[in-house]
């Protein structure tokens, strides 16, 4: 009884030791793919963000970029029991991102606003 008792503690053990190689693998493996989507990532990259707010239906809200940053994507979100988003688009000159929504039944609707700018 004794030897299937070592035998499985010692498999258990190893069955640990392989588990703890493994991670330390994928973090070995992962550090170098972190570090050169940092490097890929254009100058001044930042997310900006306009934090929901109720407006009127079909209000749009703008968030723009700060400084003389350029938009190079976004979105929107519409928030509240039938809230729709109705248009997530930029500006017309290119600085920033426009969100609008309605709610149905009500009068207003929340809206939030993020915009990815960069140099």
């Amino acid at each position: 009884m004794r030897s299937k008792k070592s035998l499985l503690l010692s498999v258990s053990a190893l069955a640990a030791a392989a588990s703890v190689a493994a991670t330390v693998v994928a973090l070995q493996a992962s550090t170098p793919v972190a570090a050169a989507t940092r490097q890929a990532l254009p100058p001044g990259y930042q997310i900006v963000t306009l934090p929901n707010a109720n407006v009127p239906n079909f209000q749009r809200r703008t968030l723009y970029c700060p400084g003389s940053k350029r938009v190079l994507g976004g979105g929107a979100e519409a928030r509240g029991n039938g809230a729709i988003l109705v248009g997530s688009f930029p500006t017309d000159d290119g600085r920033g991102w426009i969100g609008l929504g309605r709610q149905i039944g009500y009068n207003d609707v929340g809206i939030s606003v993020f915009a990815i700018c960069a140099d």
